[in-house]
């Protein structure tokens, strides 16, 4: 932890704070997510489907507008779209605990999720620009931070939930607020303009220069081929939980070992990341660590797969070993997969839009993948309800083995054809 903290300290006061930004957001934001569906099912009894639609809102509404949050975030400047995104979420956490209307809780979750679509494209695009030639090494920090505010933020949720899910709104809520006021104050403003705008992308029409992005075919395939990772990462809450509850049930012991798998994949991230990044910095170019990170998130699933040639036993200390330690090992090598790729795939951005209207670019990146998380756990639930009914449970470990790989396999044929390589960008006179 020291040793994080004397990194920190390395970097200019705007890189500084935007990590803790980062772990006071995902603080506030995991405080409350995880305890919402039971609040709107149990607390204000509504049924089901509008539970998932509350929370769809939410997710379509960040997703959909990832891309004008960068956007913006290039035309008018990093901090204003960061402070109003902070602002709408102190709003919409608000709302979600004061009323019990459907159309104003509609509007809440819809705010929560805008909110996270300016800010979020706002601070990578800022930290890229003032992490300068460290890029990389801030970008495993910041994992670091994000992680952190993951890690602790249900156990928050928890306790205030306990009291009272209105509290827990409330409370997170107030860090927003809190964390609004301290960016006004203290950090600096930033606009794109600042360091690659000289040559004419401010004088560019919105829809020239989403033109522009999607004409960047290297682009476009990288972001393509990582979709693969955010899926398989994302397992974490979806398919691994699932098993452990499949063979452990849903009693205590089931609730324990799903808590190990996200305290593994967190803690982790928080011990590891900063060593895996300066390892894999010293040894690869980042197209190779990309892709060694994309192969080990494939393999993570072997241990589920071979699992699943192992009698399960009735009952005892051997079907609770087979219940919770696969899906841990699952959720180590996805972690370790994920701190290779991520520092690196974040650089690998701002390279690929030759360092213009890097939050437009970051924010097309979130809307693609984003895409790529809805259609893909679409899927791996598919295949889950087929293996069950056929009896074939390796057929979802099969099936996101042969992903990881197949994503290994599309960044090494870009990198191999240089695709993964910074562009030449033609810079253009400035106008008199």
């Amino acid at each position: 932890m020291k040793g994080t903290l004397a990194q920190l300290r390395s970097y200019e006061r705007s890189v500084q704070l935007l990590m803790v930004n980062q772990f006071t957001i995902n603080l506030g934001f995991y405080m409350l997510m995880p305890y919402l569906a039971a609040h709107l099912s149990g607390t204000l009894g509504l049924a089901g489907w509008l539970v998932g639609l509350v929370l769809g809102v939410r997710n379509f509404s960040q997703q959909g507008m990832f891309l004008v949050g960068g956007t913006l975030a290039d035309r008018l400047g990093y901090k204003p779209m960061i402070v109003a995104g902070c602002l709408l979420r102190t709003i919409g956490f608000a709302t979600l605990g004061l009323v019990d209307s459907l159309p104003a809780l509609i509007a809440a979750s819809a705010a929560t999720g805008l909110a996270g679509a300016l800010f979020n494209p706002a601070v990578r695009a800022y930290l890229a620009a003032d992490a300068g030639e460290r890029r990389v090494e801030a970008f495993a920090l910041f994992n670091v931070f994000y992680q952190a505010g993951i890690l602790l933020g249900p156990l928050v949720g928890m306790v205030l939930t306990g009291v009272d899910f209105r509290i827990t709104c409330l409370v997170a809520a107030g860090i927003f607020a809190l964390l609004s006021i301290v960016q006004i104050r203290a950090l600096p403003a930033r606009r794109a303009e600042d360091a690659k705008a000289k040559d004419g992308d401010g004088r560019q029409s919105v829809l020239a220069q989403w033109r522009g992005i999607l004409a960047n075919r290297p682009f476009l395939l990288f972001s393509g081929a990582m979709i693969g990772s955010y899926v398989l990462s994302f397992q974490v809450y979806l398919a691994l939980p699932l098993e452990v509850r499949r063979l452990g049930g849903d009693g205590e012991f089931g609730t324990a070992a799903v808590a190990v798998l996200f305290a593994v994949s967190g803690l982790s991230t928080i011990l590891g990341q900063t060593r895996v990044t300066a390892w894999c910095k010293a040894r690869f170019e980042p197209g190779q660590a990309l892709i060694r990170g994309l192969a080990v998130m494939g393999l993570a699933f072997v241990p589920l797969l071979l699992a699943t040639a192992v009698p399960v036993p009735e009952s005892g200390a051997g079907l609770w070993l087979l219940a919770a330690v696969p899906p841990t090992l699952a959720a180590l090598l996805l972690a370790v997969g994920t701190m290779i790729a991520y520092p690196f795939e974040m650089d690998t951005i701002v390279r690929l839009s030759g360092d213009r209207l890097v939050a437009t670019h970051y924010g097309l990146y979130n809307t693609i993948c984003g895409i790529g998380i809805t259609l893909g756990n679409l899927l791996t639930g598919a295949a889950l309800d087929a293996a069950r009914a056929a009896g074939m449970p390796a057929l979802p470990w099969i099936s996101l083995f042969a992903l990881g790989l197949a994503c290994a396999a599309a960044l090494y044929g870009l990198h191999r054809t240089g695709r993964l390589a910074s562009p030449v960008v033609e810079r253009r006179p400035a106008t008199v």
